[in-house]
């Protein structure tokens, strides 16, 4: 019987096995390096089944804002500065006082004995001439009242601003009269006294007196001299506030009025 070449020998069992395994192994890593290779590609398509990406997604919107305190404060400033100008710019005018019966300044009432006396005596004239002098007096020295204010003004805090926005309809001349009565006094008595002589109030009032004298000095009546320079502060004080509030007022209820686009602003948003 010829020889078998090696070659041609039969596979053992322990041969067959082990090629087995060995061919499953390399099937085994191809697979796995296919796995691994594939896995962020399955991960995505995997994922995109349980996590929905938003389709209207939108950058969120700016918050409205009202006013700032800065705003507030400008805002108040500004009306009361327009309706100081506005309420200047009338009452200094010639009749801005004499013609108007909001200001108006009529005998003093602490001598009105003194005009009835002399109207009773048929002395109209010299009364109705010491009277226009008066308000010639109260509109000369309005023209120097806008930079007392404007300096008040400057003067508006935070607190106060707030309070004016919201109070009302002349909480901002409220605020003005009480913040800056005395000091106007102060300031405005000169300025008055210089438009009494101006006007030469005090020549109107001499005759008035020197009548009053000759026709009490039988009865022994007593002259009555009253203050003119505080009668006439007071008086244009007054009127001068008056007139702001009447602005105010018009600034606060008529858009019109709202001449600024931070008054537009400021008194919108009431």
């Amino acid at each position: 019987m010829p020889a078998i070449p090696n070659d041609f020998m039969p596979l053992t069992v322990v041969q067959v096995v082990f090629s087995c395994l060995t061919s499953k192994l390399n099937i085994m890593r191809k697979f796995l390096y296919f796995l691994v290779s594939s896995l962020p590609i399955i991960l995505l398509i995997g994922g995109c089944g349980q996590f929905n990406f938003p389709t209207d997604f939108k950058l969120p919107q700016q918050q409205t804002q009202g006013l700032s305190t800065a705003e507030v404060i400008i805002g108040l400033k500004e009306a009361l500065t327009v309706g100081a100008s506005n309420s200047v710019g009338f009452a200094s005018k010639t009749d801005g006082f004499y013609k108007n019966p909001l200001l108006f300044l009529p005998f003093p009432p602490e001598a009105i004995k003194v005009k009835n006396t002399l109207e009773a005596a048929g002395l109209n004239k010299p009364v109705n001439n010491f009277i226009l002098s008066l308000n010639r007096a109260a509109e000369d020295a309005s023209k120097r009242a806008l930079p007392i204010f404007k300096d008040a003004i400057l003067d508006m805090t935070i607190t106060d601003a707030m309070g004016i926005l919201k109070g009302n309809e002349t909480a901002a001349t409220e605020y003005l009269k009480a913040k800056t009565t005395n000091q106007l006094k102060a300031e405005f008595t000169p300025v008055v006294r210089q438009s009494i002589a101006k006007v030469d109030v005090t020549s109107y009032w001499n005759p008035i007196a020197t009548n009053y004298n000759r026709l009490t000095l039988l009865t022994g009546g007593e002259l009555v001299n009253p203050n003119l320079e505080e009668y006439i502060t007071e008086k244009t004080i007054d009127g001068l506030f008056t007139l702001i509030a009447k602005e105010e007022v018009l600034i606060r209820k008529d858009p019109a009025a709202r001449i600024t686009d931070i008054l537009r602003k400021v008194f919108a948003e009431q």
